[in-house]
């Protein structure tokens, strides 16, 4: 079972996730999530466990305050094709001085004369 954990202290390495976990079973894997351009933790990891270990994990540590942060823990979703893409959805217009973009009629108009 693949286990996302949110709400984690900034200073949380892999190892204390792991650590924090075992004592609901074998953890196959434990990493925190980190920003590729600084190295710091973005303050959410995934876990990997077996299925019964990890729903008892869950139901444990879900709400549960570590490291003076209270954790959000659930099932993780899978990862989606659109999981890469930022800002989702379209193009809100560029830098036009006009009032930047859509249903903006009158700027239109009054910068064309």
């Amino acid at each position: 079972m693949n286990i996302f954990v949110a709400g984690l202290s900034y200073q949380i390495s892999d190892a204390d996730l792991k650590e924090l976990f075992e004592d609901y079973g074998d953890v196959t894997s434990a990493k925190i999530i980190t920003d590729k351009e600084t190295n710091r933790s973005k303050g959410y990891g995934f876990v990997e466990m077996a299925d019964e270990n990890g729903q008892n994990a869950i139901n444990e540590l879900n709400s549960a305050e570590y490291d003076g942060r209270t954790l959000s823990v659930s099932v993780a979703r899978p990862r989606t094709e659109n999981d890469d893409r930022r800002g989702g959805g379209f193009h809100r217009g560029g830098n036009n001085n006009r009032g930047g973009g859509y249903g903006n009629r009158d700027n239109r108009d009054r910068n064309r004369y």
